[in-house]
């Protein structure tokens, strides 16, 4: 199953091992990263499934820079020609396709296996352009606006982007869903994404989806802050 609701409006689009976020503003729809390369068919499957057209797709906004948040993006824009948006830190990383910078893996065994099973920092994805960067703290006027909170520590250029002023937010890589709430798989500056794990806790939101597993959408904000409490 590719296309799962989360709020009103909002899907979870599984693209590989990696959630991509679609809204929808009447017939305005933007997506929320790209997944891992290969998977653009769920994208516009999703979009027809809503009884609209690829052009529909306007934006494509980004979390981060890695390559499972990437991979799709340079298809998904041939494909709709849609604008994209995305921290300034890590535009290079869209641009050329890569290498990545580097990261080190999470505390815990199994955060270490996972580490070395999908990390792939000298893997190339397609390149694409970044229309338009965005800055800690912007709003852009976008599907009923996206406000963009910098979040560091697991990539430069992470934000999470608050929607419609919390209904819903897209938490990128802070945290991981995958038995429970947890770190990322690593972090290139662990310290750093310690604070923006406690800063995200800080945010108001009903629910939050995460770059890996399902979106929480009970108890969301309680359930963050638990997670970010025991880091």
């Amino acid at each position: 199953m590719g296309m799962r609701a989360i709020v009103e409006d909002a899907w979870l689009l599984a693209l590989g091992n990696a959630n991509a976020v679609l809204l929808r503003q009447g017939r305005d729809l933007a997506l929320i990263d790209a997944g891992f390369p290969g998977h653009e068919k769920v994208v516009l499957d999703a979009i027809a499934e809503l009884g609209l057209r690829p052009s529909d797709l306007r934006h494509l906004v980004f979390t981060h820079g890695h390559p499972d948040h990437i991979g799709s993006a340079a298809a998904i824009v041939r494909a709709t020609g849609a604008r994209t948006y995305m921290h300034a830190a890590d535009v290079a990383l869209a641009e050329t396709g890569g290498p990545f910078r580097p990261m080190s893996p999470a505390p815990g065994v199994v955060k270490g296996i996972a580490y070395r099973l999908f990390w792939r920092p000298r893997e190339s994805m397609p390149p694409f352009e970044i229309d338009q960067t965005i800055a800690d703290g912007e709003t852009l006027p976008i599907v009923g606006g996206l406000r963009a909170v910098h979040l560091p520590g697991h990539c430069a250029g992470q934000v999470a982007l608050v929607w419609r002023g919390g209904r819903l937010l897209a938490g990128g890589d802070v945290f991981m869903n995958m038995m429970g709430l947890g770190d990322p798989i690593g972090f290139e500056d662990e310290a750093e994404g310690r604070r923006s794990q406690r800063r995200l806790a800080d945010l108001d939101f009903g629910a939050v989806a995460f770059g890996h597993g399902p979106a929480v959408t009970e108890d969301a904000v309680a359930r963050v802050r638990r997670a970010a409490a025991r880091r």
